[in-house]
This record gives structure tokens, sequence and C-alpha cells, in this order.
């Protein structure tokens, strides 16, 4: 199977977010990046394949050439090559919507005729949940979301689909296709110290937004204000009989916290 999975590069989770001086997006100065978590998953998913049926693994990436780093993970861990969407600075995606970031990576992999195309379900800092997708219809590839577990059959693909409340649904449906993978069902990999060695040696294909954008119509995300969530503390007083009290309590938390 030749596998294609599409890594966003992210801010890490705890990382300290200050806005910019322009307030137009974050401050990245002294922000650490990482794999998004769900793309990290699929890239499990994709290597598992590639062990139990044989064929490649082949991650790609859009961003500035900070990207590098989370490339060169993903080979480490076992990705055979790479295709990395060179952007000429930190904000040039930033006015691209999902359709718009979707069409270039249709671009830069279409040619590839792969088997399978994975991607995450949403990303970790606008998760919007949408380019993998929009990426299938540009493909014109049948696709599922939601995707806990993908089992390769003679006549294409049996997946586990996460549903809410706790329900699942397992479809079937032919290749090549276009999977979303939702995180937590499989244990993540390290890469090893081999690995790390390898990934030194493997091909990265760049290409730049420029080379794949089919016009001046693509970007069209206009960022006017970015701001921080206000913080406020507010204390109640819940008065009556403490059975009372306790009843009006446990209705806050039930319909306004959304605790219980």
């Amino acid at each position: 199977m030749k596998i294609i999975v599409a890594i966003k590069q992210v801010p890490e989770r705890d990382a300290r977010i200050r806005i910019d001086a322009a307030a137009k997006w974050i401050d990245l100065t002294d922000v650490e990046f990482m794999m998004n978590e769900s793309d990290a998953y699929a890239l499990e998913e994709a290597l598992l394949l590639k062990e139990a049926h044989g064929g490649e693994v082949i991650v790609v990436s859009a961003g500035p050439e900070r990207v590098g780093k989370t490339i060169r993970e993903a080979l480490a861990k076992g990705a055979d090559r790479a295709i990395h969407i060179e952007s000429p600075d930190e904000t040039a995606l930033g006015s691209y919507d999902a359709l718009g970031v979707a069409r270039l990576l249709a671009a830069a992999i279409r040619d590839e005729q792969a088997d399978l195309v994975l991607t995450g379900l949403q990303s970790d800092d606008l998760g919007l949940g949408q380019t993998g997708v929009i990426l299938a219809e540009l493909l014109a590839l049948p696709h599922a979301s939601l995707i806990l577990k993908i089992e390769k059959t003679s006549e294409g693909l049996k997946v586990l689909r996460e549903l809410e409340d706790g329900w699942f649904q397992n479809i079937e449906l032919p290749t090549p296709a276009v999977l979303t993978i939702q995180s937590g069902n499989t244990r993540l990999r390290y890469a090893t110290l081999m690995g790390i060695k390898k990934a030194k040696t493997k091909e990265v294909r760049r290409v730049t937004i420029a080379d794949l954008a089919s016009g001046p119509a693509d970007p069209v995300v206009v960022l006017d204000h970015v701001s921080l969530p206000n913080k406020q503390r507010t204390t109640q007083l819940l008065g009556g009989s403490p059975a009372e009290a306790a009843a009006a309590l446990v209705e806050k938390l039930r319909f306004e916290v959304r605790a219980i």
C-alpha cells in the first residue's frame, strides 16, 4: 500500500500564548512546536498498516522552515519519504482557509496516486476539522471521519468510527480513500536512535506555495483582530436550607457549568 499522511506542526499545548503587537496572530517568539496530536495517530495507523501489509508511507506538511523538524520526526518514526510545502514566512498560510490548504495538499499529492490518504480529525490550534474532508472531495475519493481503527480487506478497507454517546460504527469502503483519524485508540511509538539516523538520509521533496496555488483567489481569510478570552471570576451565594442550596448547586453544575 502507498499511504500518504498529512501532518501539521502546531504550538505545544502548554505553550504560553501571547498576542503579537499588531493583534493579528499569536507571538511566536520562544514558542515550541510539535506534531498535531490527531495527525500523530494518523501516522501511527499508517505505520501499522505498512508493517502488516508492506508498502510505503509518505508524509506531507505545509509551513515555514521550522516544519522540517516535525517532518524529520515522522521520518524517524518510520515514514519513508516526505513532501514539504514551503511557505515563505510564518504568516503565509494564515490567510488560507481549510479549502485553500486542502487545495495545496491535493496539488502536492495528486500525482502520487496513493491507495490511502490519512489526516488527523482536526488541528489542535484552529480545530476546524474540515481539511481532510475537503481533501477527499478535491481528490474525488470516498472518505470517512472519526476513524479509530483500520483493517485492510480483500475488497478495500473496514474501519471503526466513533459516534456520539459511546456508539461506534463499522463500515467498509473501497480504496483509494481518505480517512480522518481520531486520537487515542493506539499507543504512539517513539523514534528510535536508529530511526533518527536513517531520517537524515530519507528524501524530502520541497515545493513552494507558489508552485501549487491555483491562483490569487486561494487565500480568502483576513484576520482583523485576535485576542485572548477574558477570564472572569464570580461568586454566588446560594440561600435557603442546606437541602435547597445543594439542589440549586446541582442545577448550576449540570446546566450552567455542565460538569455533571
